[in-house]
């Protein structure tokens, strides 16, 4: 197997420029790859490892608490408790989980951007991230605001099902894409 140091030096970086002209997303790709800081985490025997295994349990936090959220809507698990207090309980974690993921995510993909702008599961990833996004705050701004009026009757209405079912399938999905990432990554 190939050292870190050794795939860096003999990464493809390309000359920036795409069919029509210099690509500004490759370039800038090219310059946080190159930042002395990412240099050193990239190259890295542990602390890179770290990182991204706390970056998967961030993403394992983060999904966890919203799938068991949504899985409540959905009358799957704790049917006795409100889906407000699950919630509740639960978003100081969903938080946590997201902070860590983002604050792992990043350095992550500044040591290997060059590598990932091109990655097709990395890029379904982002996609993914950010409908499952537009997920959540479509079921905040809407369904979410007239919980207290539902959660108790047992009837949970069928627009807050279906946007709890599409949460879980993409945060899901978001997982395997991250999985994916490995498979596609060119070395």
């Amino acid at each position: 197997m190939k050292s870190r140091r050794w795939r860096r030096n003999h990464t493809r970086r390309g000359n920036g420029r795409g069919p029509e002209g210099p690509s500004i997303i490759l370039e800038f790709c090219q310059w946080l790859y190159d930042l002395p800081w990412v240099v050193k985490l990239e190259e890295s025997d542990n602390l890179f490892p770290i990182i991204e295994s706390v970056h998967v349990l961030a993403i394992g936090l983060m999904a966890g608490t919203l799938i068991t959220v949504d899985l409540r809507v959905l009358g799957a698990t704790f049917r006795r408790e409100s889906v407000r207090r699950i919630a509740e309980a639960l978003l100081p974690y969903t938080w946590a989980g997201f902070a860590l993921m983002v604050a792992t995510g990043l350095p992550l993909f500044a040591a290997e951007s060059v590598k990932l702008i091109n990655n097709p599961a990395f890029l379904v990833k982002l996609v993914l991230l950010a409908l499952a996004g537009a997920n959540a705050l479509l079921f905040h701004l809407t369904v979410y605001r007239n919980v207290d009026e539902w959660s108790g009757t047992g009837a949970t209405p069928l627009p807050a099902r279906l946007l709890a079912g599409t949460s879980v399938v993409l945060w899901l999905s978001v997982i395997v894409a991250g999985r994916l990432i490995a498979v596609f990554h060119t070395h």
